[in-house]
């Protein structure tokens, strides 16, 4: 048991990343502790959107997101775009390609602002071990001792960014309060290539603007080849939906086929891409540079691959490559306010879930809507306490 001599917090939170911290700039600051494995906060914060933090997205919708659509709504439902843009009207934010709105002021401006709203008492280098209950307190045992609460916020994260300090705690303590986890992998990732695609490798450092199918969706943008496979926002975003089995690429979305029939100029000359790319996919393709109307009726099928590349994906790039992190705590048995069904004042919020968005500021939105989530779940518990 517990000894009454401990101070016994309210709240209780494991992981300082952009919901936990969120969620503790909602709460009673003499009430709450915020537990950080790091020896810094918000480290993913300060690595989003290229160092200029992507905060949110216009667009917001369950259309951007991967998990249960109920779900995902009734927690989207608690915080607008406008409500993320005021919490941080001390900041300059630009909306840019996509409707996403960065900050002018860069990542760090947006972790500072987060900060100084943030009055709690906190621990860093604070590595959680394990959390049980105890009557109705929650024990977290760590490498710097025992804490108790009576209400425990999970918000830990997944297991992408390794080197940012990932941790895979927030799965192990979903499961010991008995919650099922759907098995966490790589997302907003590249792809790895097989044996048939390596010709992408020749081009590393290449990049152009594509057209991506994959599981019924459709995804505009850049491609970059790289020497693993290909990477970009495009292939980023495809990567959310891909599970195994086929992509498509349409190389050349700003073309049709008839632009390349009735014309003495060569197909390279048309297509108006970078020449290595060119030259890279016609010897891929067994091909000759010359005009379309020479080639044959197979020469033909062949070259119009270029508006439907079908091909598997050998892999992804991984964890340690990987924006953010595809499955996690299930959430059939979770409220829409982010509290367990099945532990009372237990919570669960952020990427530690099983919802997973695009690029465009969906993640973080995300993070910080479950957090305001949790916040009004909290109100209700913490006045029966």
């Amino acid at each position: 048991m517990y000894n009454f001599a401990m101070k016994i917090y309210k709240n209780l939170i494991i992981g300082g990343g952009a919901s936990g911290l969120f969620l503790a700039t909602l709460l009673d600051k003499n009430e709450t502790i915020i537990l950080e494995k790091n020896s810094k906060f918000g480290a993913k914060i300060l690595a989003s959107g290229g160092g200029r933090c992507n905060i949110t997205n216009q667009n917001i919708s369950t259309k951007n997101y991967l998990g249960d659509e109920n779900f995902v709504r009734e927690i989207l439902g608690v915080l607008s775009y406008e409500e993320v843009l005021r919490n941080f009207k001390n900041l300059d934010f630009s909306k840019e390609k996509d409707a996403q709105f960065y900050c002018k002021n860069g990542s760090k401006a947006v972790l500072n602002e987060i900060l100084r709203k943030v009055k709690c008492e906190f621990r860093l280098n604070c590595e959680v071990k394990t959390a049980q209950k105890e009557g109705d307190l929650f024990k977290i045992s760590t490498n710097l001792g025992e804490f108790f609460a009576r209400n425990l916020i999970v918000a830990s994260g997944g297991l992408s960014y390794k080197a940012l300090g990932a941790s895979g705690v927030g799965y192990e303590i979903a499961r010991h309060f008995s919650h099922d986890i759907a098995t966490p992998s790589p997302a907003l990732v590249g792809f790895s290539v097989q044996k048939d695609e390596f010709w992408f490798k020749n081009i590393s450092g290449v990049s152009i603007n594509c057209k991506i199918k994959v599981a019924g969706r459709e995804f505009c943008g850049n491609v970059l080849f790289t020497h693993r496979g290909i990477s970009g926002p495009a292939v980023l975003n495809a990567s959310l939906f891909w599970q195994k089995g086929k992509i498509s690429i349409n190389f050349a979305p700003h073309l049709k086929a008839k632009n390349f029939t009735n014309t003495k100029k060569q197909v390279s000359t048309i297509l108006g891409l970078p020449k290595s790319f060119c030259r890279e996919f016609l010897t891929a393709l067994n091909l000759a540079d010359k005009p379309f109307d020479e080639f044959n009726g197979d020469e033909k099928e062949r070259f119009l691959r270029v508006f439907d590349y079908e091909f598997a994906p050998a892999g992804n790039f991984g964890f340690e490559k990987a924006e953010i992190t595809k499955g996690g705590v299930k959430t059939d048995k979770i409220g829409t306010n982010c509290q367990s069904k099945i532990v009372p004042n237990l919570f669960f919020i952020g990427e530690v879930l099983d919802v997973s968005g695009m690029l465009g500021g969906y993640n973080i939105h995300f993070a910080f809507a479950s957090a305001k989530s949790a916040f009004l779940g909290l109100r209700n518990v913490l006045v029966s306490v």
